[in-house]
């Protein structure tokens, strides 16, 4: 996955959150857009949006942007830092068997992961669908054991990327024909007709489409909140194969020769782009 693009109206207020609570590093800005991350990886894109509105409740959209972590240590160091400057924005954490995660909503309402995965050896596998469970995880028993002296001192330890993108769609099944039978990813999770998990490489999952909050939800008008959804594929080859899919099932598309651009049945737009 690459950068999450976040339409944002106080870009100041979510810079910060984002740079000073998350302890993403400010790689670029530019008027009114913030590039954050980590290293020269983006992570989330803020673009100022001051003329739009928060979208009406219960609509589509973006339901957490997931932040990958590279260890325990690194993950608790962010933690800390997010317990430190933005207590408020905490609302929860559980143990999915193949990671633990933790929960914030930022600011402007988008909602917010931050995450470490076990390895895949310890990942389980059946008839194709990978076993996760969401299982109690103590915030403070997790920074007790993991949270090193340094890293109150300097929270920003190693790597962060996208690890996954979790959307609030109308229905799972025409989530299922566009993001599986049009682009292609393969289904590894479901929970009953409320939620599907996909991904490719045989990851847990790269996206996730629930309808906890948005069922029969139609398509979204312009608002704050999720602008897009970044996805980077090994090369232009794939790029092309993707491109033909879209045009067999009839998906509008925009090719800039870079990248390839399109939306989703409620009008998130899913960019497919390359490393570099």
């Amino acid at each position: 996955m690459g950068a999450v693009t976040l339409l944002v109206a106080d870009l100041d207020a979510m810079t910060a959150y984002y740079r000073d609570a998350v302890t993403l590093r400010v790689l670029s800005a530019d008027g009114d857009r913030v590039v954050l991350g980590r290293g020269t990886t983006p992570v989330v894109i803020l673009e100022h949006s001051p003329a739009l509105k928060h979208a009406a409740p219960r609509s589509a959209g973006l339901f957490h942007t997931a932040i990958l972590f590279e260890s325990p240590r690194a993950l608790a160091a962010a933690l800390y830092s997010v317990a430190r400057r933005a207590p408020g924005t905490f609302t929860g954490s559980a143990d999915h068997l193949v990671s633990q995660a933790f929960y914030f909503t930022d600011p402007e309402g988008n909602g917010v992961e931050l995450y470490w995965d076990r390895d895949r050896t310890q990942w389980s596998w059946t008839h194709g669908q990978v076993e996760m469970d969401t299982l109690y995880l103590d915030p403070n028993g997790f920074l007790d054991e993991h949270l090193t002296e340094e890293a109150t001192a300097d929270p920003v330890i190693g790597g962060a990327v996208v690890g996954h993108v979790h959307l609030s769609v109308g229905d799972v099944e025409s989530a299922r024909e566009f993001y599986v039978q049009r682009l292609g990813f393969e289904t590894t999770a479901e929970l009953g007709g409320s939620a599907l998990f996909v991904s490719a490489g045989g990851y847990h999952h790269h996206m996730a489409m629930n309808t906890w909050n948005s069922a029969g939800a139609s398509r979204r008008t312009p608002a704050l909140g999720l602008g897009r959804v970044e996805i980077m594929l090994p090369d232009a080859d794939d790029i092309g194969s993707a491109a033909e899919r879209m045009e067999h099932y009839g998906v509008a598309m925009r090719d800039d020769g870079r990248s390839l651009a399109f939306e989703d049945p409620w009008a998130n737009e899913i960019r497919l782009t390359t490393p570099g």
